[in-house]
């Protein structure tokens, strides 16, 4: 049986071996990476960011929704990162921005996070200083998520869909009628793995449609790629922790910056709204004495791309007066429903 060493013997060429190891060692790494891209360590005590934003090259017949799928990102994520591109069809080549750095959210880092208006859940493992990240497809309009506290209740595997009344009758109006239950198998909607909630109607679940992940496209439930929601059941516990909450500004540091990542608003947002986002701003901006630029949070909050920016760099260790600035921001409601 040939050996390394009579390989290194034939070839005469060390370098050779050496560098198809490195290369081929590089390539685990990399599938290693990108297999858990979405976990990260949690940023020491004063930091709120995670990850990197990457730049891929969009690949012939890729959509989207595929790309997505790839690096563990929502459909709506890519649209705000990407707002020159066409969705259905990016031109083979192209870049394509994959907005996985995050702010992370407002709260105590523990249990889970679902920001609605970021379409992505957060999860902090019990005893692990890492965070776990998933894009969520949620409640279309008119069949909102709910927000506030809540907590796993049940898991279940291979779940048969017990379809409400209330879906049985508004799908009926477009000529559908479904049944009072469905088994599972690849026609249940609720995929492979399901966990309810307090709110005994709503459930964290898979899909057998993974369009509908990253966009508002449910009766009120949260949805997970097949394999994010079996991952994701794994690692969750009965009675874990659960806050869903509205968050479309988050507010973060890294190191002496102070960064604003902006999203697309659920609904249309009213003046309270803006002003709201002004104090979180100087809250968060709290005794490091930054002087807020106020020109880049109006850029930011209308552009609304997902990727934290920027817009004040600390000064001194003392809180500051700041004046108030309030935004001229004419906020337009965006569609995240699934087409």
């Amino acid at each position: 049986m040939p050996t390394i060493l009579s390989a290194v013997t034939k070839t005469g060429n060390l370098r050779v071996l050496a560098a198809r190891f490195s290369i081929g060692f590089f390539l685990y790494w990399i599938l290693v990476t990108q297999a858990c891209a979405l976990t990260f360590v949690l940023p020491p005590p004063g930091s709120d960011i995670v990850g990197h934003v990457q730049w891929v090259q969009a690949l012939p017949g890729d959509t989207f929704n595929k790309i997505g799928r790839r690096y563990d990102m929502g459909y709506f994520e890519l649209v705000e990162a990407n707002p020159m591109i066409d969705p259905l069809h990016p031109r083979p080549g192209s870049i394509v921005v994959i907005p996985s750095r995050f702010i992370l959210p407002p709260g105590p880092r523990h249990g889970l996070v679902i920001n609605l208006a970021e379409l992505r859940i957060y999860y902090y493992p019990p005893q692990r200083h890492v965070v776990i990240s998933f894009p969520v497809g949620i409640g279309r309009e008119g069949w909102d998520t709910p927000l506030g506290p809540s907590w796993i209740a049940e898991k279940m595997r291979n779940p048969t869909w017990i379809v409400p009344e209330s879906i049985r009758n508004d799908r009926a109006k477009d000529g559908i009628n479904l049944p009072a239950k469905v088994p599972p198998g690849p026609d249940n909607p609720l995929g492979g793995y399901a966990m309810r909630l307090k709110q005994a109607t709503y459930l964290i679940h898979g899909t057998n449609d993974s369009q509908g992940v990253g966009r508002r496209s449910s009766a009120g439930c949260i949805r997970l790629f097949p394999e994010d929601i079996e991952s994701l059941f794994s690692e969750v516990s009965i009675k874990e922790k659960l806050a869903i909450i509205d968050a479309p500004y988050k507010f973060g540091w890294d190191k002496q910056q102070l960064y604003l990542e902006a999203h697309a608003p659920l609904q249309r947002l009213s003046l309270a709204r803006r002003i709201t986002m002004e104090e979180k701003l100087i809250r968060a901006n709290g005794a490091k004495a930054a002087k807020i630029q106020w020109q880049s949070v109006e850029r930011i909050a209308r552009q609304e791309n997902g990727i934290p920016q920027v817009v004040a760099y600390s000064e001194r260790p003392i809180t500051p007066n700041l004046p108030r600035a309030h935004l001229k921001i004419k906020m337009k409601k965006k569609s995240k429903k699934i087409n």
